[in-house]
């Protein structure tokens, strides 16, 4: 399936601010045998002074840009097109949950796909007792690792509820646990301290995801957004797979990769600094348009 995506990202400040520098990872990239990148632009207004793009140490594409002179409002802007690429069918060849710390311990690796990244702690999450709890209380005698994660993954979407009003960017898993409420980063990040409490390794997905309209209703332009998921690390010969903890399944034809990493901190797709005052407001607008049939 082949999609269109158009992201603007507005920043308008309430005083110009004499010296701005952004980190962005708003690039989708090509994901061998998942997703292929045939085009994209990321673009900024104004032109920035300084502009570097990279790759961190998760294979993320990452932009840098700079501005010396004063501004009062910025504009992100990306047009790329993507092809995801049908998922094959997902047989369970994970361990017995028991059984994964040998094979997680047999991994002579740190590349950056290497489990060891994704099992401690990480900047926006440590493992909580209550969190690790309900993990458990999810578990049967005899569960796969794969098991593991399907289990957990749907019991958060039975006890939290979507709520974007609920929390901020700085809500940590505990608190948005403790109040069984949030947005896909909370959802994801509780599930991602769940499955760590319990030994699997888990990462934190941001990218796009395809959504519909009503029935007999028209897409609304800009109605989508910025998602995030979860990725687990269920052995050898499984590897990594995707699941969505906010709508209850795993990653499919409808998801598009943009970065990868242990928490919100490693993909967040802006981060900045900058010298001004007062307060800012920000606007964004995202569409994802397939363009194949289906």
């Amino acid at each position: 399936m082949r999609y269109d995506i158009r992201l603007t990202i507005e920043y308008a400040y309430a005083a110009p601010s004499d010296h701005a520098r952004n980190l962005l990872r708003l690039l989708p990239s090509d994901i061998a045998g998942t997703q292929r990148v045939t085009s994209r632009l990321l673009s900024t207004d104004p032109m920035p002074d300084e502009r570097r793009d990279c790759l961190d140490f998760f294979g993320n594409a990452t932009t840098s840009v700079a501005w010396h002179q004063p501004i009062d409002a910025v504009s992100l802007t990306l047009r790329a097109t993507v092809e995801r690429f049908t998922p094959r069918p997902m047989l369970d060849l994970s361990p017995p949950l028991a059984a994964l710390a040998q094979e997680i311990g047999e991994v002579q690796s740190l590349r950056s796909d290497a489990p060891h990244h994704f099992l401690g702690a990480s900047p926006r999450i440590a493992t909580q007792d209550e969190i690790t709890a309900f993990a458990r209380e999810r578990l049967k005698p005899g569960f796969s690792a794969l098991e593991a994660v399907t289990q957990i993954g749907r019991a958060l979407h039975r006890e939290m509820r979507f709520d974007a009003e609920a929390t901020t960017v700085d809500t940590t898993p505990a608190e948005a646990f403790a109040a069984r409420h949030g947005v896909c980063q909370d959802f994801a990040q509780v599930m991602i301290a769940a499955l760590r409490g319990i030994g699997i390794p888990a990462g934190y997905v941001s990218g796009f995801l395809r959504t519909f309209p009503p029935p007999g209703q028209p897409r609304l332009e800009g109605a989508d957004a910025m998602h995030a998921w979860v990725c687990a690390w269920v052995g050898h010969d499984m590897g990594w797979v995707e699941f969505d903890p906010t709508n209850d399944q795993f990653a499919g034809l409808d998801y598009i990769t943009v970065a990868t990493g242990r928490d919100y901190s490693d993909v967040a797709p802006v981060r900045g600094v900058m010298r001004t005052a007062g307060a800012h407001e920000t606007r964004q607008a995202v569409d994802v348009v397939p363009l194949d049939k289906g």
